[in-house]
């Protein structure tokens, strides 16, 4: 019986690579997104591999998390495992030019979004037979260290690394495994801006090195893969010459 995923954000980038591999290897996999084109276009370069259901989806609505998670059972009849990845930017200003509505944007899709997707998986996982189920978190490199004036999506980043933790602890007596995966420098549309230079801690500007976002997809796939008696809890995937562990 082939293993079932949930990709949020599976129209594109990290996301789009994820729920590629997902599918390659058999998986059967609910995409969910803000545009169905492009994930139908994710579907397409699986090659008819692996079984889809494409779901519009605004991750900060309860509603629209619930259809897709109930559209999800119903088709495929369990869940095995989450991949919690939508996430957006907000624009890079002085932290006192921030506006309400970007802040609370950011929080609504970085955040709140990843509490609304793992408690709807984690219904599903503690209620199905067998009991069980992994939740991988997108945290980003930004839960580690900070950029320059990124201040929303760094919070959201670094709250979504304490929901972690915390779902890793109450998930044991239900056979939930629950880990992050903190990317850097994956080569998307969202990391383009990285071959004209992005400021510095330094008040530098500087090209940085990105690495194949395809990688990333493997990376997912390889912690999906470990039994439920197994978990990493954090893993950093990151382009090899980028800065981090310089950064601050």
């Amino acid at each position: 019986m082939a293993k079932v995923a949930i990709v949020t954000g599976a129209g594109s980038g990290i996301g789009r690579e994820v729920a590629l591999a997902f599918l390659k290897h058999g998986y059967a996999v609910a995409l969910a997104g803000r545009r169905i084109p492009e994930m139908e276009e994710t579907v397409d370069l699986a090659g008819g591999k692996g079984q889809a259901l494409i779901v519009s989806t605004d991750v900060s609505q309860p509603a629209a998390v619930d259809n897709l998670f109930a559209q999800t059972r119903r088709k495929f009849g369990r869940l095995d495992v989450l991949f919690n990845n939508a996430g957006i930017g907000a624009p890079r200003v002085p932290f006192d030019e921030i506006t309400y509505d970007a802040w609370k944007q950011v929080v609504d899709i970085n955040f709140t979004g990843v509490f609304l997707c793992a408690q709807a998986a984690w219904k599903i996982m503690k209620a199905q037979t067998p009991q069980g189920g992994r939740i991988i978190n997108n945290g980003s490199v930004s839960s580690q260290k900070p950029r320059p004036h990124a201040a929303p999506y760094t919070a959201t980043k670094h709250a979504v690394t304490g929901l972690t933790k915390q779902l890793a602890l109450d998930g044991r007596p239900f056979n939930i495994a629950c880990g992050q995966i903190d990317i850097g420098n994956a080569a998307t549309p969202m990391t383009a801006r990285m071959a004209k230079g992005v400021p510095q801690p330094n008040g530098a500007i500087a090209v940085e090195p990105t690495m194949d976002v395809a990688d990333v997809g493997k990376a997912v796939l390889m912690m999906s893969e470990l039994p439920l008696d197994a978990n990493i809890l954090r893993m950093t995937i990151m382009s090899t010459q980028m800065p981090l562990v310089g950064r601050g």
